[in-house]
């Protein structure tokens, strides 16, 4: 993809989008320039990162976590110290407590879920690149229940316990492509279901995991250990 043209005389800020996706780069790179007040660089790989990162400086990395190359968190915490007015803001699916922990310890400034909406996305980019920290609200009250859980001693889930909600393996994988942060439409090209069925079966996840957004779906989800991404 090439970078995404500019509407405007003032100097833009540059930015390198790291997706491997190719719709949800297309659709967060749309967000990301809507307002022609970024210029958009996409890389779908480490390795593509690397080389659009030695082409010259960023001022802001938006970034996924887990690309087909590896994670994302070494290149990062390299991209802070070669770089340190750079701002960091990891865009994905609420991951395991290790990678979020290790994401804002690499110096993400801002962690943001994939299904916000296009608005919130160029929003919470501007508010990194004036020095704000914004997390995803689900991701704030994971953290705060992981400080709690260290402070007392009390064991993370590792796998699905008794009481775990039991989805349907149709649930379980319409489950994960929200995890990918995959459309409705998407998810039933991928699946091979109609259009029609898809918001059905979304409707009961929701009820068995006793949540009502895409975002807390996935939390739920992996910290009842039925997924782990």
């Amino acid at each position: 993809m090439q970078d995404s043209d500019l509407d405007g005389s003032r100097p833009p800020h540059r930015v390198l989008l790291i997706e491997d996706d190719p719709p949800i780069r297309e659709r967060l790179a749309r967000a990301l320039a809507a307002h022609g007040d970024c210029r958009v660089a996409s890389a779908g790989t480490l390795a593509e990162a690397r080389a659009r990162l030695a082409e010259g400086e960023q001022d802001l990395i938006v970034s996924d976590l887990r690309l087909p190359d590896g994670l994302a968190i070494d290149l990062l915490a390299e991209a802070r110290e070669r770089h340190p007015g750079i701002e960091i803001l990891v865009i994905s699916v609420l991951g395991d407590e290790t990678t979020i922990l290790a994401a804002i310890a690499a110096g993400a400034s801002g962690y943001l879920l994939k299904d916000a909406l296009p608005e919130d996305i160029h929003a919470t980019a501007m508010e990194v690149l004036s020095g704000g920290s914004p997390i995803s609200p689900s991701i704030a009250r994971f953290i705060v229940r992981r400080a709690r859980q260290e402070s007392s001693g009390a064991p993370a889930a590792a796998g699905p316990g008794e009481d775990a909600p039991r989805l349907t393996p149709r649930e379980l994988d319409i489950l994960w492509g929200i995890a990918k942060g995959l459309t409705y439409n998407e998810i039933a090209d991928q699946l091979d279901l109609s259009r029609h069925t898809v918001p059905g079966h979304i409707k009961a996840i929701y009820r068995k995991l006793q949540v009502q957004t895409r975002g807390e779906a996935v939390y739920e989800a992996i910290q009842c250990g039925l997924i782990r991404l």
